[in-house]
């Protein structure tokens, strides 16, 4: 009987076919078909999720059989905590801490040590650090099963690394080497672990050459795009960014992305580190593609030191991508436009020329009349680029007053507000020369400082609203018809509206509008996010259409 095959077996059989074909075009330098294949793969990343969801149901099935022992649903719950370690962390830590109830039921210390270990080591990908450190230092080495061993060190050692990565703590990178070695001390040397382990010990050192002799036989050993080759590869690109071969970085590195798709591996650092090696090339197409998909991998999975790391990195690729997008969008605006003139002269001439080829020798009488005509045409055409300069000319100052009124401003209100900062300064000599009287006397105006900022902000909202009259219900016009602002009816304006029209006004860099408005990075940040997710219209677009708001148009006649 034949057995059927299901979509996704025909999607991977095509895109390997892709993929084998599109290197042997390219013979020893395939680093660009490889590259293209794992676009093309990233693209359809989804694939790749739905089997491993349908190889998870398989399993949840399992579960279902009744009359089922504690011990078969343990064993169970052991495979799908696998499973999930590095697709989806919440469903791995449900799946270990009802293995912690089953242990405690059955009374069975290695299955105990066993999901305590599991737990700690999925609380620790998912960042949560306290609850991992909690059960870790209820383990004792000397009681854990010689079984359990190599899996109790891993976890230290992952543990913190993890948290050194969060916490941008150098020193703890000591305690992961420190737990590797006693991981070293427990493997089989003969073991894959032990090997990989060695490997990256040997890469901390910079003894680069061990390591890559290590993985590459390793290399040879374990199949094409498993998990394993995933590793070996990541290693190897590591390697050869120490050296400062770009070629085979790269390589190494697409190589692992493109294993950790089909394997359906969340928590992956290949695509981190391609996407730094092309952002420093220049390529920021690549770089912002490979830090988006990274950064969805990383949150669907709920990795969150992965999520630190790239999170940062994202902001500036994908500021840096928005600007050649932005850059190459005009680009082609102006070709097509030019293009199209161009062509629609072309074709005005061919017919100008055809007609009057066939008339030349009726209409030469016609001549000095046509040729009045041009002259004519001529000076309107010089008459509009007169108005069209004039009316640049008054957008400029219009633009430049605006400029001129808006920084007198700013220079105004920052100024008082140093002074605000004089008069708390004044306070504090008081209070040392132990003049209380006079210090309580001032300090019972503690809300001047308050005070001035709520004046500050009012004066900022009418000064914007008189360039930007119509900016709230345009801002409005832009949301969702459920996610309007509604403001206060002592209010112009709130702290969400004051945002945006600093970027309206140019000022887009956080930290000043963070400075303005006395609030942190994160708030500014987690503002234009929220606002952007309320968006009526394409979100990606959002801030673009808010600097378009109260554009100044020619004036009519």
């Amino acid at each position: 009987m034949k057995s059927k095959i299901t979509n996704y077996q025909k999607y991977y059989i095509i895109s390997f076919i892709f993929f084998v074909f599109s290197v042997s075009l390219n013979g020893k330098d395939d680093l660009k078909s490889m590259s293209d294949y794992l676009n093309h793969i990233i693209d359809n990343k989804e694939q790749f999720a739905e089997q491993k969801g349908r190889e998870i149901t398989s399993l949840k099935n399992l579960l279902e059989k009744k009359g089922s022992s504690l011990e078969y649903e343990y064993e169970i719950n052991l495979k799908l905590y696998n499973e999930y370690k590095k697709f989806k962390l919440d469903s791995a830590i449900h799946y270990a801490e009802r293995n912690m109830q089953i242990a405690e039921i059955q009374e069975n210390e290695v299955l105990k040590y066993n999901s305590q270990i599991n737990l700690a080591s999925a609380y620790s990908y998912s960042g949560k650090f306290l609850e991992s450190q909690k059960i870790l230092n209820t383990l004792n080495s000397k009681d854990i099963p010689k079984e359990l061993l190599p899996q109790y060190y891993e976890t230290f050692s992952r543990f913190y690394e993890h948290y050194a990565a969060v916490s941008n703590q150098n020193k703890y990178y000591q305690q992961v080497e420190i737990y590797r070695d006693s991981l070293l001390s427990v493997l089989e040397p003969s073991s894959f672990q032990y090997k990989i382990n060695i490997a990256h010990k040997y890469i901390t050192q910079r003894n680069t050459e061990k390591a890559t002799e290590i993985l590459n036989d390793l290399l040879e050993t374990e199949s094409i795009d498993s998990p394993e080759y995933a590793l070996i590869t990541h290693y190897l690109g590591s390697i050869y960014g120490m050296k400062g071969n770009s070629e085979l970085e790269k390589k190494y590195y697409t190589m692992s992305a493109i294993a950790d798709i089909k394997n359906s591996i969340k928590e992956n650092a290949s695509f981190q580190q391609l996407a730094l090696i092309y952002y420093e090339d220049g390529d920021i197409s690549k770089a912002f593609k490979y830090t988006q998909s990274a950064i969805e991998d990383a949150v669907f999975s709920g990795v969150q030191f992965r999520t630190a790391e790239m999170s940062e990195f994202y902001s500036i690729i994908n500021a840096s991508y928005q600007v050649t997008e932005a850059k190459t969008n005009s680009q082609l605006k102006t070709y097509l436009v030019l293009i199209s003139i161009l062509s629609l002269f072309l074709i005005l001439l061919v017919i100008y020329v055809y007609k009057q080829m066939k008339k030349l020798s009726r209409v030469k009488e016609e001549l000095s009349g046509t040729n009045e005509k041009l002259i004519g045409l001529n000076e309107k055409i010089k008459g509009t680029n007169a108005l069209l300069n004039e009316r640049n000319t008054e957008l400029w100052e219009s633009n430049h007053i605006k400029e001129q009124y808006i920084a007198q401003f700013f220079n105004l209100c920052s100024a008082y507000i140093d002074k605000m900062e004089d008069y708390r300064k004044n306070l504090y000599k008081l209070g040392i020369n132990r003049q209380f009287d006079d210090l309580m006397k001032r300090l019972k105006s503690n809300s001047a400082v308050e005070s001035e900022l709520e004046d500050l902000y009012r004066h900022f909202d009418m000064v914007f609203l008189s360039l930007y009259p119509t900016f709230v219900d345009d801002f409005n016009a832009l949301l969702a018809d459920d996610e309007q602002i509604t403001l206060k009816s002592e209010d112009l304006m709130n702290r969400e509206l004051r945002i945006f029209a600093l970027l309206r006004l140019g000022i887009n860099d956080n930290v000043k509008i963070s400075g303005f408005l006395r609030c942190s990075m994160s708030t500014i940040y987690n503002y234009r996010t929220k606002m952007r997710n309320r968006a009526g219209t394409n979100r990606d677009d959002f801030e673009q259409l808010v600097m378009k708001i109260g554009t100044i148009n020619s004036k009519k006649n």
